[in-house]
């Protein structure tokens, strides 16, 4: 069970700010270091080595810190959750900045998949509903749900209504959306450490674990080349092993401790405008008016839908043992967010 920790008050103004700046900036970043990430590193080898090895960190430095060690259900909960959150949802996106086989740029510019992926609580609220004894939706939680997927139409949908993403590519990434809202809410009644730093390392070791099988079974080892790696991808790989997936971790775990979990999940509706801000500032991507629209219409719909969720759920405790990859997925589903 899930150990409840009171959140702490008084926290200084300027390291909160700090701690949400770092946390919008890093987290909204991540995208596009991943596609320069794998402009010379295989991907699925990339992103399945950036988790084993931040998340094995993770563990060692919970286990020293005096953390009891994970029990054999609470392993059994990590690779499902690390295969949810890591394999469906952030391999997804992996594939999605890939080039196809004798192209140069990406399948899905990195902004537009930062925009794509967050429709994520779209599907959360949705599966919520359908789930037995799932929160029936007010109005509030209908027009986000339906405002979240007339934006992924305006993206991907055909004629003049859409085309700015390539209908397959949008349906992996709906697919990664839908595979991170599944393990985000599977997450919240699964067995984890008590040490939301321990719970979110092995889901990480774990999860990436398997994302380097599915790099050997993709054929990623044939494509190691060290000496064909340039620096810059260097630099996104330890970029993403120690600002995305350390520090970013570190500063949402904190301000899950001194603000409220709906405060902390705003995270949700900035990452993706950063994200198209830098895509097209450092990448040269598209930034046209349907993307803004959708942009608009997406980020509405997530607002929308924290609404809701707040006005149905006093502030309680936050619990810090909930997956630490919901600080990434399930904290966004639990106040309306989890993704640690």
């Amino acid at each position: 069970m899930a150990h409840v920790q009171p959140l702490e008050r008084h926290a200084p103004r300027w390291k909160i700010i700090v701690a949400f700046a770092a946390l919008y900036v890093i987290w909204g970043s991540t995208y596009l270091a991943i596609r320069v990430a794998i402009e010379s590193l295989p991907p699925f080898l990339m992103a399945g080595t950036r988790f084993v090895l931040a998340g094995g960190l993770m563990a060692l430095w919970a286990c020293w810190r005096g953390a009891p060690p994970p029990t054999a259900r609470q392993w059994r909960s990590a690779v499902i959750i690390g295969a949810l959150l890591l394999v469906g949802g952030n391999g997804g996106v992996v594939w999605a900045c890939t080039p196809p086989a004798g192209a140069s740029a990406p399948r899905v510019p990195s902004g537009l998949t930062a925009l794509l992926v967050a429709s994520t609580p779209v599907w959360m609220a949705l599966f919520d509903w359908l789930r037995p004894g799932g929160v029936r939706p007010n109005l509030l939680m209908v027009a986000g749900l339906t405002g979240g997927l007339v934006g992924v139409g305006l993206l991907a949908g055909p004629g003049k209504f859409g085309g700015v993403v390539d209908p397959t590519a949008a349906l992996v990434l709906m697919g990664a959306s839908i595979s991170w809202a599944a393990g985000s809410l599977y997450s919240r009644a699964a067995s984890s450490p008590s040490s939301p730093i321990l719970a979110t390392g092995i889901q990480m070791v774990c999860g990436g674990g398997l994302l380097l099988i599915v790099g050997v079974v993709a054929g990623d080892v044939e494509k190691v080349a060290l000496e064909r790696l340039t620096l810059r991808s260097a630099i996104a790989f330890a970029y993403l092993m120690a600002f995305g997936s350390l520090i970013g971790f570190t500063a949402y775990v904190w301000l899950l401790r001194v603000v409220s979990p709906t405060a902390a999940g705003t995270y949700a509706y900035v990452n993706p405008l950063v994200a198209l801000v830098l895509g097209w500032l450092l990448a040269n991507e598209p930034l046209s008016g349907r993307v803004a629209v959708a942009a608009g219409v997406i980020v509405g719909s997530v607002t929308l839908l924290g609404a809701a969720r707040t006005r149905r759920t006093p502030l309680k405790p936050v619990e810090t043992g909930a997956p630490a990859m919901a600080a990434v997925g399930a904290t966004t589903a639990k106040a309306w967010f989890t993704r640690a």
